[in-house]
């Protein structure tokens, strides 16, 4: 059984590789984010949004759904995580004795 799983994860490790080899390298000005979305977003903070930071621009008005979405799992796995260890710790009570 431990050589099915080892074969399974060199097939998974190998298709990680293979597929970030499509990627574009780090920093590129020209890859798709940079060459489409970039200009857009500063051209239309500078005269629509009317917010000094770009940043607070695009988080808030442009992906506010996004970023509501993201607000949302991070809150619920917090609570996930809050849930679990409060219960973890807890001791059983014996039933009582007659």
């Amino acid at each position: 059984m431990k050589w099915l799983t080892f074969t399974f994860l060199a097939f998974i490790l190998m298709l990680l590789l293979w597929a970030t080899s499509d990627l574009p390298s780090r920093a590129n000005p020209q890859s798709p984010a940079n060459v489409h979305l970039s200009p857009e977003f500063t051209k239309l903070t500078e005269t629509e949004i009317h917010v000094p930071n770009i940043v607070s621009a695009i988080l808030a008005d442009f992906r506010g759904y996004d970023t509501l979405g993201e607000t949302f799992v991070i809150f619920t796995a917090g609570l996930a995580v809050l849930l679990v260890l409060s219960s973890h710790g807890r001791k059983k009570k014996d039933p009582p004795k007659k």
